[in-house]
């Protein structure tokens, strides 16, 4: 991942870190949207999953669907 440091400039413009926003460039096009930490809605705020560690594991052991090959031959197809 890659890590952006703010300067104290910077920084002051953002206010109040305690919620999401959305973070543009001068034209006004979206480039993303910043979570800080301990904001709701954040990986850190303590929200947790409905769906148990153990349910996840199962899940990923289950192998479902068609194999990669079959649907990239069957696009070249059409």
């Amino acid at each position: 991942m890659t890590k952006l440091v703010l300067d104290a400039n910077t920084l002051a413009k953002l206010h109040n870190l305690a919620a999401p926003f959305e973070v543009c460039d001068e034209s006004g096009r979206t480039l993303g949207y910043f979570h800080p930490v301990g904001a709701p809605g954040a990986a850190s705020s303590g929200v947790k999953s409905p769906i148990s560690d153990e349910e996840i594991g199962r899940r990923r052991q289950q192998r479902t669907g068609r194999p990669l090959a079959e649907i990239l031959e069957n696009l070249a197809k059409l």
